[in-house]
């Protein structure tokens, strides 16, 4: 059957392209880097929001960090763009899962408190976003945010531990979970991005890692979680605070330090090879995306290349998550982080060890990302090495895949297994 295009139908075709085209911010322009893009639309019109909204909220609902009903009525009270209306919507759902679980604790509901504990624990840390650091609240709610994880901790069988590990006059955070059964068992060491809080991570892949019979460990390292209020902001040189968390590791008895693998998102693309370029003692590693080089990537962030003009259009919570980024990394204005990241590399061809790169389809759009993925497979020197691309039609196509949490764990589970075979 001939299609015959009538004057309604082509004003409707280019409608929905145009349509197309702002939904999906890769569309546009391949060469450019946003790592909080998305492909498709969730709830909010201010893109950043719609990110943090659909990728940290909505994509922590498997591993319990919110309710879908919670979250998208907590969406309804949010004024589209504005930190400040973010900010108390989340922190009011936080006030009343805390007083649920405290109530079933009282009464000696455990599990009941724990689940209650564990969401009102990550919407403190979801309020967090897009507030700045001379706010009180911030240092406040993160500190509230650590102290219910580690009261929900003791209600785990096993527990997850909170430790700290000494380094340079201060402490690394962390939260450890060891696998059910003697052991010692294989272990994965989680490490996060630019943005990413230890209480983030668990959200992301703890109970499937869990589930599989590891161990489930993760650490804020300088620039993560509060470490900024430390004096401790990004570095060039990861692999030196990186050192310590792998000895802790290694001391524990139940860690088999003949499968110790490291898993990195968003940054953690970059500071989980780099460790293990130095660090022999990390058997495997897998990176969502890798980062080889982290200053070739950020010039090609439009919020590191934004004019004076186009920063004054921004809506006050992309403004102010673009200004907390800058703050982790200890410099004043985003064009600051291109040069605060000279040097922030890896060398593939110094990796030893099998190596993982997921990549969501449509982060992988962006011909920066492409290349650096291209340069780590192409020198990575272990037979065992691999990268998957997952895809959009399985709602698993944005920065670090936050939004299919269950699909990176069969991916890198699958993986991990068989290359420690």
């Amino acid at each position: 059957m001939k299609t015959v295009w009538k004057p309604f139908g082509l004003v409707l075709f280019v409608c929905m392209l145009q349509i197309c085209v702002l939904l999906c911010p890769w569309a546009g322009d391949a060469k450019a880097y946003d790592a909080h893009a998305t492909s498709y639309g969730y709830v909010f019109k201010d893109g950043d929001m719609d990110f943090h909204f659909g990728n940290l909220a909505l994509g922590s609902a498997v591993n319990h960090g919110v309710e879908v009903g919670e979250a998208f009525y907590v969406a309804s009270q949010i004024e589209d763009g504005d930190a400040a209306s973010w900010n108390k919507e989340w922190y009011g759902l936080a006030q009343r899962a805390e007083a649920r679980g405290e109530k079933s604790l009282a009464a000696g509901h455990t599990v009941s408190a724990r689940e209650q504990l564990l969401r009102a624990a990550y919407a403190y840390r979801l309020s967090l976003i897009g507030m700045l650091p001379d706010n009180p609240e911030m240092l406040k709610r993160g500190l509230k945010c650590r102290s219910l994880m580690k009261k929900v901790g003791t209600l785990f069988d096993p527990p997850l531990e909170y430790f700290e590990i000494p380094f340079e006059g201060t402490v690394l955070p962390g939260f450890f979970r060891a696998a059910a059964g003697k052991g010692p068992h294989k272990t994965l060491l989680m490490i996060g991005g630019g943005e990413t809080f230890i209480e983030d991570l668990y959200f992301y892949i703890a109970p499937q890692a869990f589930e599989r019979g590891y161990n489930f460990m993760t650490v804020d390292l300088p620039g993560q979680g509060l470490m900024p209020f430390a004096g401790k902001v990004f570095r060039t040189d990861t692999n030196v605070a990186m050192k310590p968390v792998v000895d802790y590791a290694l001391s524990r008895a139940d860690v088999d330090p003949r499968y110790l693998a490291a898993y990195g998102i968003s940054g953690g693309g970059l500071f989980v090879p780099q460790a293990a370029q130095h660090d022999p003692r990390i058997k495997a590693i897998a990176m969502n995306s890798g980062v080889v080089d982290a200053e070739a990537l950020f010039a090609t962030m439009p919020a590191a290349l934004a004019s004076k003009e186009e920063m004054a259009s921004w809506s006050s919570f992309h403004r102010d998550v673009v200004r907390s980024i800058c703050w982790r990394y200890g410099v004043d204005e985003p064009a600051g982080l291109i040069p605060a990241n000279k040097g922030n590399t890896f060398d593939p061809a110094k990796i030893a060890v099998p190596a993982l790169i997921i990549a969501g389809e449509g982060e992988y759009k962006s011909d920066e990302v492409q290349r650096q993925q291209q340069i780590a497979m192409d020198n990575f020197p272990n037979p065992k090495k691999k990268m998957v691309i997952t895809p959009t039609n399985e709602g698993a196509t944005n920065h670090c895949v936050m939004e299919n949490r269950s699909l990176v764990g069969q991916v890198l589970f699958d993986w991990l297994d068989e290359s420690f075979k």
